[in-house]
């Protein structure tokens, strides 16, 4: 088993796990309750973490981890109806509705 992502955010960690799962690439996630040790722990150390069974997995796992990153780091939008700004993975503002498209 080889660790090919960890972060502080368990939601993130899940969304992950269950793309990989669905790319057919079997995933455990290690750490999911250890949030309570922070303190007596390093807080990183008590981050979840997913884990690939299947060593020759890990070269595609980590191709898709850093598909996911990019498009994470795509810059906002600013709405053209109502000048709200909105998350890059939104296609519609989420105050007005106005499609990002337009």
């Amino acid at each position: 088993m080889k660790l090919v992502y960890t972060h502080e955010n368990l939601t993130l960690v899940a969304t992950v796990a269950n793309h990989l799962r669905q790319n057919d690439i079997d995933v455990i996630i290690k750490n999911q309750y250890a949030a309570g040790g922070a303190g007596q722990l390093a807080p990183i150390e008590t981050w979840p973490e997913i884990w690939v069974v299947d060593d020759r997995d890990c070269l595609r796992a980590n191709q898709l981890v850093e598909e996911l990153n990019k498009d994470s780091n795509k810059p906002q939008w600013q709405c053209q109806n109502c000048n709200e700004m909105n998350d890059a993975t939104f296609d519609y503002c989420w105050r007005c509705q106005h499609d990002s498209h337009q």
